[in-house]
């Protein structure tokens, strides 16, 4: 619903308002849905629609800052994207490895890059590693940047890291497979030692996680919004928070 612009400005306030400070998610996923359809629907290039949604990112973690959230992790590159066509990888990754720069630079971030980076271009790798190493003390937001990122293989990934901790250790695959639980997983995840995703927040209508923090999402609320991510708005993002609130989190009990 698109409201006119005066009354528009006093529906956002009224829903920020509404807000209670005990009832917002401390992390926050969003998959970044839609940047090809947006530029598509508007007779742009998809370069001018990945663009535009990195520009975004700016606004949503001054949204999530504004509301109390503590980690957001921005799905922007799936290990499934990598096997778009060149000229379409090679500008996005551009895009992406000055969105990460970017946020280094503002100062107010703790940038932490997940996902399997041997899949990326060396130079895109040293962007993530820098941006990493530069916010490593900022205690500003966290955001991790979901980048050569896939569900399943972050779970093969950490099953592996555990396998090769205890081999190391010389443990037997008798005592391995004794002695195996789940919070070895979790122990051995992209995103380690943070709280789970509390809310996740896909944009463009689509109604499926794909593969998205598939481990870390299994008490998640979701958020669906029709909003091409280049056009998702405060007040959309508020309405998620808003509808996270409403809701009575069970976690399987």
């Amino acid at each position: 619903m698109r409201l006119p612009h005066p009354l528009y400005g006093l529906y956002e306030r009224r829903l920020r308002g509404s807000l209670s400070p005990d009832r917002v998610p401390r992390h926050v996923g969003v998959i970044l849905d839609g940047n090809r359809r947006w530029a598509r629907a508007l007779g742009q290039s998809t370069a001018t629609g990945h663009q535009r949604g990195a520009d975004k990112i700016a606004d949503l973690l001054e949204w999530s800052e504004d509301v109390g959230v503590e980690v957001v992790t921005l799905w922007m590159l799936s290990t499934d994207n990598m096997a778009r066509p060149a000229e379409e990888l090679e500008p996005l990754l551009a895009i992406i490895e000055d969105a990460v720069r970017s946020l280094a630079a503002s100062g107010r971030h703790r940038v932490q890059a997940v996902g399997s980076l041997e899949l990326l271009p060396q130079h895109t790798q040293d962007v993530l590693r820098e941006a990493e190493r530069a916010t490593a003390d900022v205690q500003g937001l966290h955001v991790n940047v979901a980048v050569g990122y896939g569900g399943r293989r972050e779970i093969a990934d950490a099953v592996r890291a555990f396998l090769r901790e205890h081999a190391d250790a010389g443990s037997s695959l008798d005592e391995l497979a004794e002695a195996f639980d789940v919070e070895h997983i979790a122990q051995h995840l992209y995103t380690k030692g943070q709280p789970d995703p509390d809310l996740v927040i896909r944009t463009s209508g689509e109604q499926r996680l794909g593969g998205f923090l598939l481990w870390q999402s299994a008490h998640s609320e979701f958020y669906f919004c029709e909003a091409y991510w280049p056009d998702f708005r405060r007040v959309d993002f508020l309405r998620a928070v808003r509808a996270y609130g409403d809701r009575e989190r069970r976690m399987g009990r």
